[in-house]
């Protein structure tokens, strides 16, 4: 472990690269709000510097041998002292510089899809807020400072779904994204206060050390594994806390790809890989996580095949790719949920931008309306969907091969084969819902079915179109080349562990898999094509023809149904219910009670105050006689 100078150029920059978007926000939010050109290009000034320090950061710790630790004194109270810092190890960089580039990509784009929006100063104010609380989350040292910013990500996103208030669904979406992620946020807090409770501190590098399977008893040390595992849960929408994430589609279209692709939801994947080596002590743990991430990886699947909106479409394969990322980490394959985690950010950023730009130009989020408009007449965002979607799929060159190989090689080296066939089977889906839109954007067809696709509420007809092309033209170069970097992010991530360590984080190598999971890949992007591309096709898919199958997919297997259920039956029925019927009963009777029972004694005793001194006398002969027994005898 390296202890810098304060002043050491490391340190700086990464102070620098923290601060920076806070400063832009404060700038915005005080001086500047109702001045759109000044508020952008703060915010967008401020991002450019940020991703330049972590870009330097990167480069210039590449061969880092121990991690960097820098801490300073926040508060003390009595034997606590409370620290504030800076924590760089290869996780951290590589993190950074992911939300850096993806925030800075995502604001230049946001200069053409929110002109004209009249909440376009607080648009890029929030924006900055949301950089500032997930870069300063990537390089916490502790779990407390952790902690904070990650509340502070669920505030921000909260402000920038809910952007458009004055839309019902867009402010109902954002209360649900808030209320869903805390309640696994509760859970993450009952778990860092067990951690606390038996180790004294929260300190990360502590956490992850060596010493902790002795000093936390093995159940004990599941416990939290599994509490604090609730955040990730509910972070990156995981099963059952897995139905705001689609919702979450109300914001804006740029506010979804920064949202889906590098900040919030890839926070709970983050957390997981930050103290990987705290939950890999708790085998009983890891298998829970594994069973969770594949759950949700093929329930999201089932709902992404039978949904019609383009942003909800990829939302689901979101859900699904977080799945897989959370199966790769707790299977032990350390490297390939990383990866899978770095080429995401990439590739569903551009999904999501390129619909953005479609939705940007024809005003609807319906995929089969965005064919029949001539969506693949913008040649730029069609070409670049198709790549991401490739990617996204699995299919080579694209960096998601490379990445879904890894996660399948890791799958691999468990005793269990049903993993590895739920992820080849989680495979075929990804790439037939993929080109199930691409093929109905690329061949349209004559709908009958009404229009279920929502509007982003601006004009939709303002700003330029190159503005948001080039970050799409980027993105597009970095889906393509990303993957040809996998020896090299291995050593980075890999380079300071021990050979053991290294063998069970990346996973085995069997020459066999690419086959077997390019192979499915190609059948459903084949079955796609038979169904939608076709000339004559019908683009009704099989799943679709069950119209059973396709109501329960697309009630999203009636999880919010059975929330509504709980809560108005148990919550509000139940103990809302009897709560209500205490405070009034016993709470509000109490105090009613004793105010009647006190004018009641009053009313008595002012009896002995009616001028009637024949009472008064015999009161005092009365307690002369009880007086003088006591006294006397």
């Amino acid at each position: 472990m390296i202890s810098p100078h304060p002043f050491d150029i490391t340190i700086l920059a990464a102070i620098a690269t923290a601060m920076l978007p806070f400063i832009a926000f404060g700038l915005i939010i005080v001086f500047f709000r109702g001045r759109d050109r000044i508020a952008a290009g703060i915010s967008i000034g401020a991002i450019s510097a940020a991703l330049l320090c972590a870009l330097f950061l990167l480069i210039k710790n590449w061969g880092l041998t121990g991690p960097i630790l820098y801490t300073a004194r926040w508060a003390t109270s009595g034997q606590w002292t409370i620290p504030i810092g800076v924590l760089l190890d290869p996780v951290s960089l590589l993190m950074l510089t992911v939300v850096c580039a993806i925030s800075f990509l995502v604001q230049i784009y946001s200069l053409g899809y929110m002109a004209g929006d009249p909440g376009f100063s607080r648009y890029y104010a929030y924006m900055s807020l949301f950089a500032w609380a997930m870069i300063t989350m990537t390089i916490s040292p502790t779990m407390l400072q952790l902690y904070i910013f990650w509340e502070l990500v669920g505030l921000a996103s909260y402000l920038l779904i809910g952007f458009w208030y004055e839309k019902f669904s867009a402010s109902e979406a954002g209360k649900k994204a808030f209320v869903m992620t805390r309640v696994g946020d509760v859970a993450f807090l009952l778990g860092l206060l067990l951690v606390l409770l038996h180790l004294g501190n929260l300190n990360i590098l502590e956490m992850n050390g060596p010493a902790v399977g002795g000093r936390m008893p093995p159940a004990t040390l599941t416990l939290a594994a599994i509490l604090i595992f609730g955040g990730v849960v509910g972070k990156s929408a995981q099963f059952p806390l897995m139905t705001w994430l689609p919702d979450a589609m109300e914001g804006p279209t740029p506010v979804s790809a920064l949202l889906h692709s590098a900040t919030m939801v890839a926070a709970g994947v983050y957390l997981f890989a930050r103290l990987f080596p705290f939950f890999e002590l708790s085998p009983s743990a890891m298998t829970l996580f594994l069973t969770i991430g594949t759950i949700t990886m093929l329930m999201a699947s089932t709902m992404a095949m039978v949904a019609r909106d383009i942003k909800q479409v990829w939302a689901y394969s979101t859900i699904s790719q977080l799945g897989f990322m959370i199966m790769a980490l707790a299977a032990g394959g350390y490297f390939a949920g990383v990866f899978h985690l770095t080429t995401h950010a990439g590739f569903k950023a551009l999904l999501f931008l390129c619909s953005g730009v479609f939705i940007h130009h024809f005003g609807t989020n319906d995929m089969f309306e965005l064919g029949q408009s001539g969506g693949r007449s913008l040649k730029i965002p069609m070409i670049c969907m198709t790549i991401a979607a490739a990617a996204l799929s699995g299919l080579p060159p694209f960096s998601g091969f490379f990445s879904k190989e890894a996660i399948m090689a890791a799958l691999a080296e468990l005793d269990n084969p049903v993993w590895l066939w739920a992820g080849f089977l989680g495979a075929f889906l990804t790439s037939y819902y993929s080109f199930r839109l691409i093929f109905i954007m690329l061949f349209p067809r004559k709908s009958e079915e009404p229009d279920h696709g929502t509007v982003d509420d601006h004009d939709h007809h303002e700003g330029g179109y190159w503005p948001m092309a080039w970050p799409l033209i980027i993105l597009a170069a970095v889906t393509l080349v990303l993957g040809f970097g996998q020896k090299g992010l291995d050593h980075f991530l890999m380079g300071t562990m021990t050979d053991a360590a290294r063998h069970g984080a990346e996973g085995g190598h069997h020459g066999w898999l690419p086959f077997i999971a390019v192979g499915l890949c190609g059948i459903g992007v084949v079955v796609a094509y038979l169904e939608f591309g076709l000339p004559r096709s019908a683009q009704i898919g099989f799943v679709e023809r069950m119209d059973r199958v396709k109501h329960f997919f697309a009630e999203r297997w009636y999880i919010d149904r059975f929330y509504r259920w709980f809560l108005d039956r148990i919550i509000y029925g139940g103990f809302s219910r009897l709560f209500t019927a205490n405070d009034r009963k016993v709470i509000d009777g109490g105090v009613d009670g004793l105010g009647r029972s006190t004018v009641e004694a009053g009313r008595r005793l002012s009896d002995l105050h009616l001028g009637m001194i024949q009472y008064k006398l015999m009161v005092l002969f009365v307690t002369m006689i009880f007086l003088g027994l006591y006294f006397f005898f």
